[in-house]
């Protein structure tokens, strides 16, 4: 452990970065010739800075013991002082509906991201990372506590009901105030962000999945210097990974609702334009906040992931509806040929059941049952083809013969999976395109993020277009790179031009969409693959936590001498291998996938990922009532 002193350019860089920021907000007001406005704008700016002072404050010092002692307040006296300024900053918006954005958005969520940033660059401690600035607040982080003992599987099992109950039930809440006429900007990924669209819920597991994906980037890239088989280093890692998550919440809603998610008029009339969104954001922030807590409970108290459960559920629900729905395809219009149900099997049986010999030749009755309907049979047949692929390759494993040390005759298995690191890189990579084509679209079509220079489509040296175009109206892109890496849905992007031999609908040439499909493929294969390697090095997967599993036991390979270092090399053997293949199959599957199209828009990686965390989940079912029948297995699995 080396002693170290503050990163001098990293706070000057910070520094110049976020007040630059607010300079730009503010510079019409601070070049205006009224003295009363620019009065009221370096008012505006000055304030930034003790608020930046005071979260600096915050995580670097230590409350007196006298202090922290006191009941229900000491502990959490600063959270108390903050959220005291907030209400504050608030309460001025109110007053000032104009500086409202500036106080709330620059000062209170910018200025906290920015005070915590600093915190990390002023840190001089002996510990190897910096973020170990953060550390007074990840302890008075609030969570779901811990089980202190062993949970009966009876509670575990009601416990993940219950949660998707809830989850069912918050899908259905619609936010209160939002206009008839809204864009989902997760409209391509909306099986895949779970969520439902225009609830409290429409952020889905978005922010989640997006802390994890900066943590897990800055940690393979070793910006972050933690050692993640340090308990202390991990405990830092998980909370600081909570803490960027409760940031990403707003910094993924704020954008949406300055654009997309409109306040009604209604709303706007009672409240002002900057309140009616103000009460839009808070309940997107309380939606959000319950998925990661309801996460985090499941993960402590139920069966598997909470994440995992939802995209399940959400995928569960489309795929039901999209094969067996008997409702009209075109919603109001009478039932027809033109019209058939929405669902497979009832369009199917409506079809053959009313329909002539000549009016399904004539009128391409089977081409609309095969390919053209809305939940065509080709659809259901890939549907049935990813479920037997993916239920073939998590079925797959390679396993290293156990024995026990001391009792002769006593042998086992470690199954090393295929999928060794199950469908969570993709989830990952998924996530990931979502956040490029959101945010490509914000800097095309946001009436204030279009003026931002080289990135907005109206600013200055406008490059907007190479990252990403969309036409009026729409949330997928029509062009730039945010269209080239995003989801190819179903056979009628691809293969229906391919043997038309004519172009899509945005005017793209044969070339452009099978480059379109190489780029995606490339893109969820590669990130799938990086994104394994990160995971499985956060989750006690690598081969030097699973010798230490195995050591625990009593167990070792046969042949082999009994010593931790031995049992490490070998599983070096095949799970670095593994984990690399497996990203990369999972991540070649879920394209696949999407490529053939799935009933229900549940695109081919939701449904490959519903699969997936299907069986696992039942497994752990099973592992569950092993444990709970053989209490010794308990400290194998680490559940104690």
């Amino acid at each position: 452990m080396v002693k170290r002193g503050p990163n001098v350019i990293g706070l000057a860089v910070m520094a110049a970065v976020y007040w630059g920021a607010l300079y730009y907000w503010v510079k019409d007001d601070l070049n205006s010739y009224v003295a009363e406005d620019q009065t009221r704008a370096v008012v505006l700016f000055a304030t930034s800075i003790p608020y930046v002072a005071f979260v600096i404050w915050g995580t670097m010092t230590d409350l007196p013991e006298s202090v922290t002692e006191i009941p229900f307040v000491g502990k959490f006296l600063k959270a108390y002082l903050w959220l005291a300024i907030v209400i504050a900053l608030a309460y001025w918006g109110w007053l000032d509906q104009a500086a409202m954005g500036f106080l709330l958005v620059g000062v209170a969520l910018f200025g906290l991201g920015t005070g915590l940033a600093l915190s990390c660059l002023l840190y001089t401690g002996e510990e190897a990372s910096r973020l170990y600035g953060m550390r007074r607040l990840v302890d008075v982080y609030p969570s779901i506590t811990k089980p202190e003992g062993h949970v009966r599987f009876n509670q575990k099992l009601w416990t993940t009901v219950l949660v998707l109950i809830i989850y069912f039930v918050m899908t259905n809440v619609m936010i209160y105030g939002l206009s008839d006429t809204t864009l989902d900007v997760f409209s391509s990924f909306r099986a895949i962000m779970a969520g439902a669209s225009g609830s409290i819920m429409h952020l889905g597991i978005g922010p989640i999945v997006t802390g994890s994906i900066i943590m897990q980037l800055f940690s393979g890239a070793k910006i972050i210097q933690l050692d993640l088989q340090d308990a202390g280093d991990k405990q830092l890692y998980q909370g600081v990974q909570k803490i960027l998550v409760l940031i990403m919440i707003p910094v993924e809603s704020i954008p949406q609702v300055y654009g997309f998610l409109d306040p009604s008029e209604t709303m706007i009339l009672d409240y002002g334009l900057g309140w009616a969104n103000a009460v839009i954001v808070s309940q997107l922030f309380l939606g959000s906040l319950l998925v990661f807590l309801l996460d985090e409970l499941v993960s402590k108290w139920g069966i598997g992931s909470g994440i995992s459960l939802f995209i399940a559920a959400g995928v569960a629900q489309s795929t039901f509806v999209g094969t067996l729905s008997p409702l009209p395809t075109v919603e109001g219009a009478p039932m027809s040929f033109d019209n058939p149900p929405s669902g497979t099997l009832p369009m199917i049986f409506y079809t053959l059941r009313t329909a002539t010999n000549q009016q399904l030749v004539s009128q391409n009755g089977f081409e609309l049952m095969l390919l053209n309907h809305a939940n065509p049979i080709a659809a259901l047949a890939s549907s049935i083809i990813v479920f037997l692929v993916v239920a073939y390759a998590e079925s797959s494993k390679l396993e290293l013969p156990l024995t026990h040390g001391k009792v002769r005759g006593h042998r086992g298995q470690y199954p090393i999976r295929l999928v060794y690191a199950s469908n969570i890189p993709v989830i990952l990579m998924a996530a990931l395109l979502a956040n490029v084509n959101m945010f490509t679209l914000l800097f095309w079509s946001h009436p204030t993020l279009s003026t931002v220079p080289i990135l907005g489509r109206n600013g200055a040296w406008s490059k907007a277009h190479w990252f990403g175009s969309y036409e009026v109206g729409a949330t997928t892109p029509s062009d730039g790179f945010a269209w080239y890496s995003s989801m190819v849905n179903g056979v009628g992007a691809w293969l229906i031009p391919l043997l038309n031999q004519t172009g899509d609908a945005y005017g793209h040439s044969l070339g452009q969409i099978m480059t379109h499909v190489f780029v995606y493929v490339f893109f969820m294969t590669a990130g799938s693959t990086v994104f394994a390697k990160f995971w499985i090095e956060t989750t006690n997967m690598g081969a030097k936590d699973v010798a230490k599993q195995i050591e625990r036991t009593g167990m070792q390979i046969p042949g082999f001498r009994k010593n931790p270092v031995v049992l490490e090399r070998i599983l070096e053997r095949y799970i670095p291998p593994v984990t690399l293949f497996s990203g990369a199959f999972v991540g070649l599957l879920a394209a696949g996938a999407d490529l053939l199209g799935t009933v229900g828009n549940a695109t081919g990686t939701g449904l490959l990922l519903a699969v997936g965390i299907i069986l696992r989940t039942y497994e752990q079912i099973q592992k569950e009532q092993a444990m709970e029948m053989h209490p010794v297995l308990r400290e194998f699995f680490g559940a104690e």
